[in-house]
């Protein structure tokens, strides 16, 4: 597997110094609309876009002189793109937020405006579409999806930009997946997604990743919580197993847990040994700011940020000491 010298150059951008991307992510839409109306307590109408901008340049402007990177979408996030420090490079979404919840199988959308060349000319060094996948849903339904991720492969390779996939787990009968039923299949799940596109045809340069276990369930954890699903052996076992598969760099999404509990899930990718290549970690870092912002005003949310939020990434950055360079996976030296 090698990378084309137009995507080496864009990968450099979003990576530290040793290659490691260790990138924060403020491309949530919907779902922040949501939280900031909840603790406002008014409807989610009454979330202006103005708001949500605001929102995502003080957090950009905060935690980008940490990180190397940051993700943000093109709907509101095109401000603070451009106030993010200098050091970092830029991810933009090219999909909708959400999924088409008229039909079964969590099917995916692009942004009707946008494309990758316009992505590209918008300043970013990648594009990331993320897809709801399970190996366990039907195959018409994921056909489907592949066929997606093939067309926005395609698109990528042709304007020469990373593709960074992200991809979330689901359970296609609607159990809770943060519930130990779900947990018990949470690595069958991750590890046959990981090989499925790694497969060269989809053009992705990055795999973004759910980690295969809930912390909460692994026994001997920091954040056990009582109910066993894996033993510490069988927990590891499952990132190894994971890693192996994979054919492209990895890196892990926080998937909005907490702070302690993402940084003791990395803490576990790194003592199996797994090649991971960083990370690209949004809630874990600025979600307990949401409220500080919907009772406080911005203000409040810069000074939360510049304490609880660094302390947030640094905690992150901190974590990422074991991860290995990007190109390494491909088995080259840039």
């Amino acid at each position: 597997m090698t990378i084309s010298e137009g995507k080496q150059k864009h990968m450099k951008a979003l990576s530290t110094e040793r290659g490691v991307i260790a990138a924060a992510a403020m491309d949530q839409r919907g779902s922040l609309t949501k939280a900031i109306a909840a603790a406002k307590g008014v409807p989610q109408s009454a979330i202006s876009d103005e708001m949500m901008s605001e929102f995502k340049i003080a957090v950009t402007k905060a935690l980008t002189p940490h990180a190397s990177a940051i993700l943000l979408d093109p709907e509101f996030g095109l401000p603070a793109a451009r106030a993010r420090s200098s050091n970092a490079g830029l991810l933009l979404a090219y999909e909708k937020s959400g999924y088409d919840n008229t039909h079964p199988g969590r099917l995916p959308d692009l942004l009707p405006h946008v494309s990758v060349k316009r992505i590209k000319d918008w300043g970013a060094n990648a594009v990331k579409v993320l897809i709801y996948y399970t190996p366990f849903d039907e195959s018409a339904v994921n056909d489907i999806k592949y066929a997606f991720v093939e067309r926005v492969g395609a698109e990528c390779e042709q304007l020469q930009i990373p593709f960074f996939l992200e991809f979330v787990g689901y359970d296609p009968k609607g159990g809770d997946e943060k519930g130990p039923e779900y947990a018990k299949i949470k690595p069958d799940v991750v590890r046959h997604t990981m090989e499925e596109f790694s497969k060269p045809h989809y053009h992705v340069d990055v795999l973004k990743v759910e980690v295969p276990v809930n912390a909460n369930y692994v026994e001997g954890s920091s954040v056990f919580k009582g109910q066993k699903v894996y033993s510490m052996a069988e927990a590891l076992d499952h990132f190894r197993r994971c890693a192996d598969v994979a054919r492209k760099p990895f890196i892990y999404l926080s998937a909005g847990v907490s702070n302690d509990q993402f940084t003791e899930s990395l803490r576990m990718a790194a003592e199996a040994g797994t090649d991971f290549s960083g990370v690209l970690c949004g809630r874990a870092t600025w979600k307990d700011g949401i409220p500080v912002y919907a009772k406080n005003g911005v203000k409040a949310l810069e000074d939360w940020l510049s304490t609880e939020g660094v302390k947030n990434i640094q905690a992150v950055n901190a974590a990422l000491a074991p991860a290995k360079p990007w190109y390494a996976k491909l088995g080259a030296a840039v």
